[in-house]
């Protein structure tokens, strides 16, 4: 994600696609998630406090609270990104019209 920052709930989205299938170890969801180990520490706070991941012997694991979240998550990402491609639509279209560009 070059060229901004991700909000609160992307994080914690990465983080739980991180642990979604095993569990996982810190070390791997600060790469995959893509985090400083002050971030990582601080949202892995979260997640667990908001009970998304359970620590076990081998790391974190995604609870059903979890993946219910990321996946609304995930269908969130979806419908964002064609609102996105809806809207860069209409602003071509108002360019084009208030340009008197001709097709």
């Amino acid at each position: 994600m070059l060229g901004r920052y991700r909000r609160r709930f992307e994080i914690i989205g990465d983080i739980l696609s991180v642990a979604e299938k095993n569990s996982v170890k810190k070390t791997r969801i600060m790469y995959v998630a893509n985090l400083s180990h002050r971030l990582l520490e601080k949202y892995l706070r979260e997640a667990v406090g908001l009970g998304f991941l359970a620590v076990n012997d081998d790391g974190y694991q995604i609870t059903e609270k979890g993946k219910f979240f990321l996946e609304k998550y995930r269908d969130f990402s979806v419908k964002q990104s064609k609102i996105r491609t809806c809207l860069a639509s209409i602003l071509l279209i108002n360019f084009i019209v208030e340009r008197g560009v001709e097709w």
